[in-house]
């Protein structure tokens, strides 16, 4: 099997890219590490064909291809509200050449998309027949609204072309090789207690997330693409924890003497957030088996090596 990856340098994709390699796949990358690192790819450089290109610029693949895991996309606040027309355009126009390649090759093609379809969510937990509560023109619109229209394009492909398509919405995800200054929440609290310094939850930290370990994830997303299902599934881990009760279990695994301090929460902060897996669970036979503390555990080893 022959396997593209885009945003390959990133945190899921690396992970992805090793999962694959496992499985046997040749696997081709394509990342233009805006945000992914090529020292994400360090243990397996020699492994995979690694190709240096913006998806927002056609791409040619020689041979055969038979599937297309569309990753590429600045996803973390801090990284999308940096770059907005680059993450509009590549979750709009990237997204559009990805599937005209999969329609060319006859490959099957996974959208990575996200929770932030369902915005500021007003039903909770979030299943799939939701069609979300996003402000167009808010700070995070750049991403929400790019994966939403991504979404939209993905799923006329099948329809129009039949394209073998596949929309992973991906729920907070952590683990190794995540950035420490990307802004997302554990990777923000275990660099800022492993250093010793305060802490920082947004409001009062009564907001909720719930997350997936990577390799939990990884294992979603590759029995997603082995499906045939077509139409949008919740990938996530449904335990919820609110965000002052994850700092204070980041604190304590770490040991540290941080202390933990309030700031105004950020506009259109979604103030709950956890998937309804059930579906997930009756068509790929997927759930979550890694526990937040042993996740937490692991991911904090790798930044007590890395920071």
């Amino acid at each position: 099997m022959r396997a593209l990856v885009t945003g390959c340098a990133g945190f899921i994709g690396s992970h992805l890219c090793e999962f694959l390699l496992k499985k046997g796949y040749e696997v081709i990358g394509v990342d233009n590490l805006c945000t992914g690192s090529i020292k994400n790819l360090e243990e397996i450089k020699d492994s995979i064909t690694f190709i240096k290109k913006d998806i927002t610029r056609p791409l040619r693949i020689s041979g055969a291809l038979d599937e297309i895991y569309n990753l590429a996309s600045p996803a973390s606040p801090v990284a999308y509200q940096r770059m907005p027309i680059q993450t509009i355009l590549t979750n709009s126009l990237g997204t559009k050449n990805m599937l005209d390649l999969a329609l060319k090759k006859g490959a099957s093609f996974l959208q990575a998309s996200t929770s932030e379809v369902y915005g500021n969510p007003l039903k909770h937990p979030q299943k799939e027949d939701y069609f979300g509560n996003v402000n167009p023109v808010g700070p995070r619109a750049c991403y929400d609204e790019s994966k939403r229209f991504a979404e939209t394009l993905t799923i006329n492909y099948y329809w129009k072309f039949g394209v073998k398509t596949r929309i992973a919405r991906i729920f907070n995800t952590y683990g190794p090789k995540m950035s420490k200054d990307d802004g997302r929440v554990i990777p923000n609290f275990i660099t800022q207690a492993l250093k010793n310094q305060p802490i920082t939850v947004y409001g009062r930290g009564l907001q909720t997330r719930s997350f997936c370990y990577i390799s939990d994830m990884v294992q979603g997303l590759y029995k997603l693409m082995q499906s045939d299902y077509c139409m949008p599934i919740n990938l996530g881990n449904p335990k919820e924890i609110r965000i002052i009760e994850l700092a204070k279990l980041v604190k304590k695994l770490t040991k540290s003497n941080s202390k933990i301090v309030f700031k105004k929460i950020p506009p259109d902060d979604p103030a709950k957030r956890r998937p309804d897996i059930r579906l997930a669970k009756k068509v790929l036979h997927w759930k979550p088996k890694v526990c937040l503390r042993d996740g937490l555990k692991s991911t904090i080893r790798w930044f007590e090596k890395n920071l």
